[in-house]
């Protein structure tokens, strides 16, 4: 089982201070989103040329969404990782022009399109995403499998207050 180090208990519920008044755990967590922010964003980096040598590593954030919710347009997609339209755009264009998604009429608003992978952009993301769910098998196998879903469920908590 993985252990972690907690600070200790404060009584009555007061706030861990470091003496400028600022709270401790709000410090811890900034310094670890930090750390883990900046492994994110070279291990998406690493991902995305995986996929395509062409591919940015931001859009593979993309093709995690697509896959996951389905055909979405592009405004959708946009709010949802809450980048303007035309960063939405022209990653999407980037993607079409790697063959890993492709635009379609949406059938309730025909003005509209919808956004989709394609059967090869299926194919070379779902390889990745394999590769990469078994690094953290490998990577959290001391870990009790209750403590990698809370980590999940803490982590989709998070994300959900960002939205807002």
């Amino acid at each position: 089982m993985h252990q972690t180090t907690q600070p200790p208990a404060e009584e009555g519920g007061a706030r861990a201070e470091d003496g400028s008044g600022m709270d401790q755990a709000y410090l811890s967590l900034e310094r670890e989103l930090a750390v883990f922010l900046r492994r994110a964003r070279a291990s998406s980096g690493e991902m995305a040329r995986a996929v395509h040598p062409d591919l940015e590593p931001a859009a593979y954030g993309l093709l995690v969404r697509l896959e996951d919710a389905g055909r979405q347009r592009a405004t959708d997609l946009a709010g949802y990782f809450g980048v303007g339209k035309a960063t939405m755009s022209r990653q999407l264009r980037a993607l079409c022009d790697l063959g890993l998604v492709t635009r379609e009429p949406d059938p309730a608003d025909g003005r509209a399109s919808l956004v989709r992978i394609t059967e090869e952009g299926r194919a070379r993301f779902t390889r990745v995403r394999d590769a990469r769910r078994a690094q953290y098998v490998r990577k959290l196998a001391d870990w009790d499998r209750g403590e990698v879903a809370e980590l999940a469920r803490l982590l989709r908590q998070l994300n959900t207050s960002a939205e807002g």
